[in-house]
């Protein structure tokens, strides 16, 4: 039976002596989706990854990747399995030529070397160079290329654009995408939201070791939270907007102007402020950063 769910685990809990990492973790992947898993560094992120490819092993909870359990199948899933770790270790004393071509062995051959190639060409890797001589972000390029290069059904990335310029961001942001289109799933651990927000399905965020909430990127962003500015046509006290339930003033200028943050029925809001004499009104939808922010500080207030 072929299993709608590329990722399935089950109330993972995991412990380093006395501090609990994970604490009941639950996450369903559907395959053929980017999936992005959004938290700051310490979150439980690169933890989950590991349960997940049986590198550590949780104390509690259920794991299926690609329909198998990672305890019992490892070599299996890690045979179709393209994976980024957070912190590589290399022989750096390989050229990325040498170092492709062993993983390329190791895996039986299975991939195009001019596709490889192609990778490479496009991440701007020179291949020839000792990875010793490497930049971390050169490095950075040749685990992408060992992820890739097998088109595997499943890529669990943890944090793979760090150390990279913002060009070379977008071009693996791009190839990731295309890994999805070619009928692929990508698991996305980052704590950088821009990129998060620009190819991601849906979104789980941690904290803390627990999951916050999951939702549709496209949703999550069009929720009602938005940021207003306002430019009065004269200086004006207007606490009747200010004390409005889910309005929170960011910023007040001298000249007149005063940007708020909204949550709620903009019906209210805009009955409100047509109270006032305005020069200028514009709202635009909160970014993902903002949003996950707001998650952030309502469970510390928790």
């Amino acid at each position: 039976m072929h299993d709608s769910n590329a990722i399935q685990v089950k109330d993972l809990v995991k412990f380093y002596g006395k501090v609990q990492a994970l604490n009941g973790v639950n996450l369903e992947v559907k395959r053929g989706e980017i999936y992005g898993f959004l938290g700051p560094n310490g979150a439980g992120k690169t933890t989950t990854i590991r349960c997940m490819l049986d590198l550590i092993r949780p104390q509690r909870g259920s794991i299926s990747v690609l329909g198998l359990n990672p305890k019992a199948d490892p070599e299996v899933i890690k045979a179709r399995v393209g994976y980024l770790p957070g912190e590589l270790h290399m022989d750096e004393n390989m050229t990325a030529k040498q170092l492709l071509r062993f993983f390329n062995r190791l895996r039986g051959n299975r991939s195009d070397w001019k596709f490889i190639e192609e990778l490479s060409e496009r991440l701007k890797l020179e291949l020839k160079i000792p990875i010793k001589n490497f930049s971390k972000g050169n490095k950075q390029k040749v685990g992408i290329v060992v992820a890739l290069m097998h088109r595997p059904e499943l890529l669990m990335l943890d944090e793979p654009t760090g150390s990279l310029d913002p060009l070379m961001q977008q071009e693996v942001l791009r190839m990731l995408v295309e890994a999805r289109d070619n009928g692929a799933t990508v698991f996305l651990s980052s704590h950088i939201i821009s990129e998060v927000q620009a190819i991601a399905d849906r979104v789980a965020i941690i904290r803390e070791g627990k999951i916050i909430e999951v939702v549709e990127t496209s949703s999550l962003l069009k929720r009602s939270m938005r940021k207003v500015h306002i430019r009065f046509q004269e200086h004006i006290e207007a606490e009747e907007l200010y004390n409005l339930p889910g309005v929170e003033v960011i910023a007040k200028d001298a000249s007149m102007g005063v940007s708020l943050k909204f949550e709620g029925e903009m019906d209210t809001l805009i009955k409100t402020i047509a109270k006032y004499p305005v020069n200028d009104f514009e709202t635009e939808h909160a970014s993902l950063e903002e949003i996950f922010l707001t998650y952030y500080e309502e469970q510390e207030d928790n």
